[in-house]
């Protein structure tokens, strides 16, 4: 072990780290809550029950890793509201087939 006179570190002059405030408008893209809006409309457009699921669960993947709440809150209710609508269409609305006269 050397002594501590050796050390060429100067404790007086460290400081803490800061990191640097970034804006809003450098964040990263949310991709879990642009691929759940995605799978929502592929869910409602298409009638793909499971494009609703994986916008439901990529939506709540969203909501657990939000880092902005006013930006990333808007791009998540709208993939939720397209993701029950998708369940509402797949689940409620009466069974497409052919009508026969």
């Amino acid at each position: 072990m050397s002594s501590s006179g050796n050390d060429p570190r100067q404790p007086s002059s460290a400081k803490p780290y800061k990191p640097q405030p970034i804006h809003p408008d450098n964040l990263p893209i949310d991709y879990s809550g642009f691929i759940a809006i995605i799978f929502g409309v592929a869910g409602v457009m298409f009638r793909y029950k499971l494009g609703s699921w994986l916008a439901l669960i990529f939506c709540a993947q969203s909501l657990a890793n939000m880092k902005n709440i006013e930006t990333d809150l808007k791009q998540i209710s709208t993939g939720f509201m397209f993701a029950i609508m998708g369940m509402v269409t797949n689940y409620l609305s009466p069974a497409r087939g052919g009508v026969k006269t």
